[in-house]
């Protein structure tokens, strides 16, 4: 069986790919041969960097500037994509945010917020860019989960929430597309420095808490996330359907 990766002729939509684990994603798939689209609510309209590296991969970047917070702009979004875009072969739901507060305080507004860009917009990404999957036979769909899909974290309930239903529903849509020729799977990254991690990079005593139990013994980096996805995206793993793995330097297994 051939292990090289080649994605030549394919189409990627990577969300989120603006910065850290986007980007490192968007690389990867590009460097395997995959052009790119890439979607994001600060997404320069020139492509910016991201643009420049995948362009120095010898493939197409196609930005596109969509706020994932806003349902009519998703829609709106996606409704651009199908008249503008050639097909999607593969779809990367990375687009996220977090916002912190003890479960007692926790602002309705960032719970809002929080769910509808890191469960609604990928389920409605997912819904639309899935159908066109199904009626052409086949295709790759990847979410980001979070090692909060298996865990509660502290002061992240919304945050929790989401990437608990991320989880559920990778196993919901592989259950019904596994059949029809689409992989549906989740990468769940572990502690990765980005600046969604800051705040906790930023505290001396939390991070130390943090890496003492992780087995490797580090903060993860965002192109230890993109490998595990650009093997997903890949005929290797044509049998592997519902799956959510975690990346995690061994954090679920101590």
């Amino acid at each position: 069986m051939a292990t090289d990766i080649d994605l030549s002729g394919k189409t990627a939509l990577v969300t989120g790919a603006n910065r850290g684990i986007g980007t490192a994603i968007a690389q990867a798939l590009a460097a395997a041969g995959a052009d790119i689209i890439g979607a994001s609510a600060a997404q320069p309209l020139d492509g910016g960097d991201v643009a420049e590296a995948v362009g120095r991969a010898g493939r197409r970047f196609t930005p596109y500037r969509c706020d994932f917070s806003d349902r009519a702009a998703t829609l709106a979004f996606l409704d651009r994509l199908e008249a503008e875009s050639p097909p999607v072969d593969i779809l990367v739901n990375n687009a996220g945010l977090i916002r912190r507060a003890p479960a007692a305080e926790h602002p309705m507004a960032d719970w809002d917020l929080v769910l509808e860009v890191n469960l609604s917009a990928p389920f409605l990404v997912t819904q639309r860019i899935g159908g066109g999957m199904i009626a052409r036979g086949g295709g790759k769909v990847i979410f980001i989960a979070s090692l909060l899909s298996f865990q509660g974290g502290i002061n992240v309930p919304g945050y929790a929430a989401a990437k608990g239903g991320l989880a559920q529903i990778t196993k919901a849509f592989a259950n019904e597309w596994a059949g029809k020729g689409v992989n549906v799977n989740a990468v769940a990254p572990g502690y990765v420095a980005t600046d969604n991690t800051q705040a906790l990079q930023d505290d001396p005593g939390r991070s130390r808490e943090l890496m003492a139990r992780v087995p490797a013994g580090r903060w993860g980096a965002p192109q230890d996330i993109a490998g595990p996805v650009l093997f997903l995206a890949s005929p290797l793993a044509a049998f592997v359907h519902g799956a959510v793995l975690p990346v995690d330097g061994g954090w679920m297994g101590r």
